[in-house]
């Protein structure tokens, strides 16, 4: 009988999660969903927050679920999206409820703390950081500023998959690459810095000890494995940033390649060895984030799918007839009518999201789009050309010949999106897997228990479980005209 390993992943997103059974057999991995919740946002006293303790439960229903079926686990790991976090007080218990990214309270922090705390500059070539207001080192900053009390009287603080992990094990844990988002990590050093963390009014015993992806943190507490009737199962430190995870999920064949995650976000990069901190990432507002087996992830983040799931919302009729329809039939819509810069203010988050395109078209002096389908077709070509852009400087950047774009994660499914990206782009495509996160979740586990050698043994293996679709770059000469023509409209 072959051996079989099973591994429980726990996959946390920004609007869903999912508890997931990767099984590893003959050098093959398979995986079997076994729960999907919401995540809800808790609005209330004026803030946004996340329910950690809702989601502990939907981990606790999943882990009690594989012990019914009798699934023996290997280990446990739990990935989520970056910056938020939780605080814990002296007697160990969770303070409040943690702040979520999309509170408003971040909004002028930047530049407050710039002006009083930490210059700009300084910050960038300590950290490499892409600046966004609810970066981690923003958010606590504003929250010493506001009087909180949860941070005034937090003895840890610790990132959600850390924070959930704790949870669990009773063991507090700052696991590399969820660290990098906050803006508070040195890659040199590889360690919180000293000095951004002392901006804070904090100390580096504030946040739990630097663990680096594929460690384990420690087995269930008797209390958990009463609740869910599993033995002493591990806690793995996965890679604790979905993008991370997602990224040790690239089935490339060697390093020679870029990689694009594609969602709500798109965050388009490179594996590089070492971070690149230097005048031009930073004009460009690049990100060095914590990758594994002690790579960086240097990266931009670009507004993905968020454009068009926010114009569906905005059409009914749309929503109930699905994406294949409508995406069939912008296809047949003429060409670049209409283009816009994705990552425009005015598209962050307006209340109408058609409304914004609108202005943005009128303001340009371009046609309006008429129907759902030129909406569609606008915001496809244009996240292809923003994608032509990022993937331009990723070449002057690199120090290698990016031969392939590996797109992964759910707008992998996408083939016309895929195939714009190849002919902007003029590189080859290939797409998937689209369950990118968990795979390099499970892979992980697995290397945690030698199951697997590293990353190339991971990748080889998640090549041959999944099936890649090939997209060759067509129409050079129209999609070069475009280019120049986006490039002037967003100057």
């Amino acid at each position: 009988m072959e051996n079989r390993k099973y591994y429980f992943a726990v996959d946390l997103g920004a609007t869903s999660g999912r508890t997931i059974i990767g099984t590893l057999a003959g050098g093959r991995l398979e995986l079997q969903e076994l729960t999907r919740f919401d995540n809800v946002l808790i609005e209330v006293g004026g803030h946004v927050y996340w329910d950690i303790f809702a989601l502990y439960h939907e981990v606790v229903k999943g882990l009690r679920l594989a012990a019914e079926r009798c699934i023996p686990l290997s280990s446990i790991g739990i990935d989520t999206w970056g910056c938020d976090f939780v605080c814990v007080g002296d007697d160990g218990q969770i303070l409040r409820n943690p702040l979520a990214y999309r509170d408003p309270h971040t909004a002028a922090a930047m530049e407050t703390y710039f002006s009083e705390a930490v210059d700009k500059a300084t910050v960038y070539a300590k950290t490499g950081i892409q600046f966004m207001n609810f970066n981690s080192l923003f958010q606590l900053y504003q929250m010493q500023r506001d009087g909180n009390t949860a941070l005034r009287h937090a003895s840890k603080v610790l990132f959600i998959p850390d924070a959930l992990s704790y949870m669990l094990t009773g063991r507090a844990v700052c696991e590399y690459t969820v660290a990098s988002t906050s803006q508070l990590l040195n890659p040199l050093t590889a360690d919180l810095d000293e000095e951004l963390v002392a901006s804070l009014g904090m100390r580096r015993d504030q946040f739990g000890s630097m663990t680096t992806p594929a460690t384990v943190i420690g087995g269930l507490t008797p209390e958990v494995q009463r609740t869910t009737g599993l033995g002493p199962v591990p806690v793995v430190a996965v890679a604790g940033h979905d993008t991370a995870s997602a990224v040790a999920a690239v089935p490339a064949a060697d390093e020679q390649f870029a990689y694009l995650s594609s969602g709500t976000w798109s965050l388009m990069g490179i594996e590089t060895r070492r971070a690149v901190i230097n005048g031009q990432s930073f004009e460009r507002n690049f990100t060095n984030e914590g990758g594994i087996e002690g790579t960086t992830r240097f990266l931009k983040n670009i507004c993905g799918m968020w454009i068009y799931e926010r114009c569906r919302q905005e059409w009914p009729e749309e929503k109930a007839r699905g994406h294949a329809a409508l995406q069939r039939e912008s296809m047949d819509c003429e060409s670049f009518r209409s283009l816009i810069n994705p990552d425009d203010a005015c598209f962050a988050n307006p209340p109408s999201m058609v409304a914004a395109i609108d202005d943005y078209c009128r303001r340009t002096g371009q046609p309006v789009p008429r129907t759902p389908a030129e909406y569609c077709r606008c915001i496809f070509e244009s996240l292809a050309l923003r994608y032509r852009q990022v993937f331009t400087w990723l070449r002057e950047f690199a120090d290698f010949d990016i031969r392939v774009l590996h797109i992964i994660g759910g707008g992998s499914l996408n083939a016309y999106l895929d195939q714009f990206t190849a002919n902007s782009c003029g590189v080859v495509v290939l797409a998937g897997p689209q369950e990118g996160t968990a795979i390099g979740n499970v892979m992980l586990q697995a290397k945690a228990a030698g199951d697997v050698a590293d990353v190339w043994d991971m990748r080889r293996i998640i090549a041959r479980s999944v099936e890649l679709k090939r997209f060759e770059p067509q129409d050079k000469a129209v999609w070069d005209e475009a280019y120049a023509r986006w490039t002037d409209l967003t100057k």
